[in-house]
């Protein structure tokens, strides 16, 4: 008899302890409430309440039902009216481009040639002679007006070279996809002065150099030429890598990003991110794209298979493929010739084989391949190859969540392809914003309205779409993405009604593609992308309602609080 009262009172001791333990864990680190919280959960749009412990949420609900989580330790941040948002996620971007858009010159919000010569002129002067001057941001169809004289719509070098004598220069198109060196640059490159014989030695496939009548390059290279200077520039130091990296990771909160989809890194950001997240500073969620310009890279991980991080800092699961050029520079690969530019249909800057050959790979090792393709012909090229991988191997296509990077450009015949294959469209809403006005010069009238910028018709086929702003070719502010997925207008807020306004995205439909679709396109919806119990604790809070307020005040919108992993990282 005592053997069996002992036995109960051992239980009840172990229940006792079991319901104070679970007591105490039901305490909450962090409770936020006092605002509107979208949840993007369809059973749950929006709560009142999130309680935090651990950086996972454990409460989302009634306000009347968050005292019981909280006691003396718990933070309570009070919005205060303010709306709050699951974390965004930049779904296409470059992470190092961000950080080093802040170290070297920012030539995005130049609206002139002028403003790019005065920004060279200033680096010059605080710049060694014969020190390097790299900078990226310029789009000259951005301009206010463009410069007297111009060659294919892009300036001449003579302008920048004269306040450059002595430093060689490197501009970066905003696209990525081009670049201007000045006259010592070029020098250096051997490119300047050039005989017909090394204009010849020059050519380059998949690229080229653009040139004035007497066969001298203007200074732009265009696609794959610009490795002909970009070859020349003195390669980064690690301290300057870690300064560009942490610079890159305070943008990213200043302007709610919490996770970001690299688009294609090599080996040394790997060990940079690595070496990050072993010090304690990769505060943003990384889901990084292993280069295909590397393939001695690609065969490496497919023999070590893909990275999951438990801690979800930093997964590698993912290829990116740089398949053709950008629409600025026309090198967007057409199935017919430029509209503004007879004759010339763009490049493909990547074999088609290597894109059907790697697909192949990626199936058989569980990997993920993110193709760029802008023009229509691309996004045709990579949807075949594609297709033909997985035709091949059918018990490997479940869940392969393959994706076309930008698909800025389609033919009507493709974009129900996309859902057919299982295809997920990375799409940057700002790039309809700012290059429709002139995108119409380069497409013509009927192909931009029967296939450019297609969110609509590709949502309502049955496939997700993942934003972003392909930083640093526009800046990383997402709510430069949101406003041109919901309103289809330039950034000054033209034209009335919207280009091409029957392929708006609902305001829901932009806040899932920053969200719960962008985690979606990682394989990491089960963990972020929306607010319910268990997923990581990851928000952002705006200062208006972006769900609500008119149309013009999304703009004015500024993000007040970044919370990552269950604490404060940023604070307006």
């Amino acid at each position: 008899m005592r053997k069996i009262r002992t036995i109960f009172a051992m239980l009840f001791i172990l229940v006792l302890a079991s319901c104070q333990n679970q007591n105490e864990q039901e305490k909450a680190d962090l409770i936020i409430s006092g605002g509107t919280i979208y949840t993007v959960n369809e059973n749950m749009p929006t709560v009142e309440a999130v309680a935090v412990k651990n950086n996972k949420i454990i409460f989302a609900g009634a306000a009347t039902q968050i005292d019981q989580y909280k006691n003396d330790d718990t933070k309570v941040i009070d919005l205060q009216g303010k709306t709050m948002t699951p974390g965004f996620i930049e779904g296409h971007g470059h992470f190092m481009g961000l950080g080093y858009n802040e170290l070297n010159v920012d030539l995005l919000q130049t609206k002139s040639f002028d403003e790019v010569i005065q920004k060279v002129k200033e680096a010059v002067d605080a710049a060694e002679p014969g020190q390097w001057i790299t900078g990226r941001g310029w789009h000259q169809s951005k301009w206010n007006e463009l410069p007297e004289n111009t060659i294919n719509g892009f300036p001449l070098h003579h302008a920048i070279s004269e306040v450059s004598p002595n430093n060689p220069v490197y501009l970066r198109h905003a696209s990525g996809h081009a670049g201007m060196a000045n006259e010592k640059a070029m020098q250096i490159a051997g490119v300047l002065p050039l005989s017909k014989e090394s204009m010849a030695n020059l050519d380059v496939e998949g690229g080229e150099i653009f040139r004035d009548e007497q066969g001298n390059p203007t200074g732009v290279f265009n696609e794959r030429a610009m490795t002909l200077i970009t070859k020349h520039i003195p390669e980064s130091t690690p301290e300057k890598d870690r300064k560009a990296f942490e610079l890159a990771v305070k943008a990213s909160h200043r302007n709610g990003i919490t996770s970001f989809h690299d688009a294609g890194i090599g080996k040394e950001n790997i060990a940079l991110y690595r070496k990050m997240k072993e010090e304690g500073k990769l505060n943003v969620r990384m889901y990084a794209m292993l280069t295909g310009w590397d393939p001695e890279l690609l065969e490496e991980w497919y023999e070590k298979g893909i990275e999951v991080d438990s801690s979800h800092l930093l997964t590698i699961r993912s290829i990116k493929l740089n398949c053709d050029g950008a629409l600025g520079s026309r090198g967007a690969w057409l199935l017919k010739e430029y509209t503004d530019q007879p004759g010339h249909f763009g490049h493909e800057t990547l074999p088609m084989s290597f894109v059907y050959t790697t697909s192949q790979k990626a199936l058989e090792n569980g990997f993920q391949v993110c193709s760029h393709a802008i023009g229509d012909r691309a996004n045709r090229e990579i949807l075949d190859r594609y297709e033909k991988a997985m035709q091949e191997q059918p018990g490997k296509t479940e869940d392969h969540r393959f994706r076309i990077e930008h698909a800025q450009h389609l033919h009507p015949d493709d974009i129900p392809r996309f859902a057919e294959l299982g295809v997920i469209p990375a799409m940057q809403a700002v790039h309809m914003s700012s290059d429709r006005p002139w995108a119409i010069d380069r497409l013509g009238e009927k192909r931009i309205k029967e296939g450019a910028y297609m969110w609509q018709a590709l949502l309502e086929s049955g496939v997700p779409i993942v934003n972003g702003t392909d930083v640093p070719v526009e800046p990383i502010d997402p709510l430069a993405s949101f406003y041109a997925s919901v309103t289809r207008k330039t950034l000054k807020g033209k034209p009335e009604g919207g280009y091409e306004p029957e392929q708006k995205m609902t305001r829901e439909q932009a806040l899932r593609s920053y969200t719960l679709d962008a985690a979606y396109g990682a394989f990491e919806e089960d963990i972020k992308g929306s607010i319910e119990i268990g997923k990581l604790a990851d928000f952002t809070v705006f200062d208006k309602d972006i769900m609500t307020v008119e149309e013009n005040e999304i703009l004015k919108t500024n993000v007040a609080i970044t919370i990552f992993d269950g604490k404060v990282v940023y604070q307006k």
